[in-house]
Parts: structure tokens; sequence; C-alpha cells
């Protein structure tokens, strides 16, 4: 590889606990490997407007286990024209960057995909509490979101059991219900909805009555925000019925977000980053790294994002079944 070859680096889209992990991981493989990184403010709207920061190994001590990104990020709907795409690229040659690194979302991945068609060395990396990106088991910073709900659904549990009452919890996931399912596992809910599968308000209605019925002392329903029922709409449609639980609504919203990375998102997103950084070393370009079984391989970027990650029906069957 030629002396000093410069990657660029960004986060972009929603924020997710894990990502300074990865761009610590991305900086110190490609200084190891005598890079240049350049670091990207603000994600694509940054790129388009040349918001450059050059990156070093102390730049990248002490993120470890910060949430967020040191990076910031942003939507950008000029990017999604050729035309910020145009300028974003013009902007990485005069700054001299060869490659570039995107860690993000569905949306991100599809930006990287757009980069590499014209031309440009991308690689992804996928950063997601939502786990909605194909191609990988798991995205960076999902397994923080999971236990942040986990979290609290037990405590919103231990309210719930004290005044009897029935809990409607919203999870993050507009077009997955990933989180929903799996907190509808590991909390035990008396019920999930998601947006994969339409459920009535008198579906919801019937479980709550039948877990009063049954002698439990709450009752606890996950709805996920991109659900057929609106949590609001839940919440008025229950109390209007005489179940025998009072109903109260908990919208869960950003706190999902935030914090800590677990440890597991450290580590994800160190492998990850690692091997973001051997695609480039090996001349591999216009793919996304993803965790397959219990190794990160390569994944064209085409596939990620010309298929949709479905939520697994086991699982959202299993919390239906747990939930007699």
């Amino acid at each position: 590889m030629a002396d000093k070859f410069t990657v660029g680096l960004l986060t972009s889209g929603g924020d997710a606990p894990g990502m300074n992990a990865a761009i610590r991981a991305v900086v110190r493989t490609a200084l190891t490997n005598n890079m240049n990184v350049i670091g990207v403010r603000h994600g694509y709207e940054g790129l388009i407007n040349g918001e450059f920061t050059p990156m070093d190994a102390r730049s990248v001590g002490g993120i470890l286990q910060r949430g967020g990104t040191i990076l910031l990020t942003s939507r950008s709907k000029r990017f999604q024209e050729p035309a910020g795409q145009r300028d974003a690229i013009r902007k990485m040659n005069e700054a001299g960057m060869d490659a570039l690194i995107v860690i993000g979302g569905e949306g991100s991945m599809n930006g990287a995909y757009a980069l590499s068609q014209k031309g440009v060395k991308v690689i992804g990396m996928p950063g997601s509490i939502d786990n909605d990106i194909w191609g990988t088991n798991i995205s960076i910073g999902t397994d923080t979101a999971m236990n942040t709900i986990m979290e609290a659904v037990d405590k919103l549990r231990d309210t719930a059991s004290s005044h009897q009452r029935a809990f409607v919890i919203e999870t993050m996931g507009r077009n997955s219900g990933y989180l929903a399912v799996m907190a509808g596992i590991v909390c035990g809910a008396e019920m999930v909805l998601i947006p994969e599968v339409p459920v009535t308000g008198e579906e919801v209605a019937t479980a709550v009555e039948y877990a009063y019925q049954r002698g439990k002392t709450h009752a606890i329903i996950i709805n996920a925000e991109g659900s057929a029922i609106s949590t609001t709409d839940l919440v008025e449609k229950i109390d209007t019925l005489d179940l025998g639980f009072k109903t109260r609504m908990t919208i869960l919203g950003h706190i999902q977000r935030g914090g800590s990375p677990t440890a597991y998102d450290r580590l994800l997103a160190s492998r990850m980053g690692v091997k973001a950084v051997e695609a480039l070393v090996e001349g591999q370009h216009g793919v996304m790294t993803g965790l397959k079984g219990k190794g990160v391989d390569f994944i064209p970027l085409l596939d990620v994002i010309t298929n949709k990650r479905k939520v697994n029906m086991e699982y959202y069957h299993m919390a239906k079944v747990l939930a007699r």
C-alpha cells in the first residue's frame, strides 16, 4: 500500500453506543498500518461542508466507554441529491482522502453505496440500536440499547406491581420490531406489538384482562414505535374498558440511544473497526463489515441496501408463548 494512504472517517444518522469504540479502533488500526486518518464532523453534512479534523492515537484516548460519537452526527438532505454527493467528493479530494469509512445505519449504508458508485473507496460499519441492517447478526449499539430497555422495564414493573397497573411501554423501532420482541422475552411482557405483525386494540385488551383474571399484580405491554397502534391510542383504548388494571404509559424515547456501551458492544465495535481497516489494506472496498456467526466478514454494500432485515418470527412466537 502507498505511503501515508489517507482515510476519512465519519458517523452518520442516529447515534449508537459503541460508535466511539469503533472510531478508536479505526484510528489506531489505521495508524498501525501507516495511514493518516481525517475525522469528518457531523456526518455526510460535514463531508459536504469540509468539516475535517486530523486524528491521531491521542485524539481517541479515553473514549472507549463514552456513549454517542465524538465526531458528532446529523442527517443530511443535501447528501441525498447527486449535487450534494458531488460536492462531498470534491471536498474529499481537496483533503487528500483516498478512502472513507462510514459508521451508521441503513440510510448511512445507502449513502456509502452512492459514493462507491461514483468511484470512492468506501467501507461501511453497521451502527444502529434498531438492529435493522441486513448482512450482520447484530449492529453496534443494539446490545446496549437492549440492556437500557431491560433495566427500565424492570423498574417500571416494580411500580406497576405496587399499584396493580398495566404499563404500555414504547420502545424505538420505526420499521423494525427487534428491540420490542427481545424486550418482550427478557422482561416477561404480556404482549408485544411490532410493525411486522398487525395487532388490534381488542387483542391487547384481551391480554391485559387475561393477566388480571390469572391473579397477576401487573401487566406489561411492549409497543414498538412503528406498530399499527400508537401508544397513546392504545392506552386510551384500554382505559375505556374495565379490565381490572388502571393503565399508565411510558415512552422510553432517546434514553435508549445513550449510555456507556456494554462490554459486548465495545468488543463488537473494536472488531469491526479493525476489520474495516484490514479491508482497505487488502484492497477491498464497496463492502460493509458484518458479524456472521462468530466472525466478522465483508458484505457487499449493494446486498446490504437491496435486502431488508426481518424480525426473527421464532423470537416473536417465543415472546407470545412465554407470556401465557
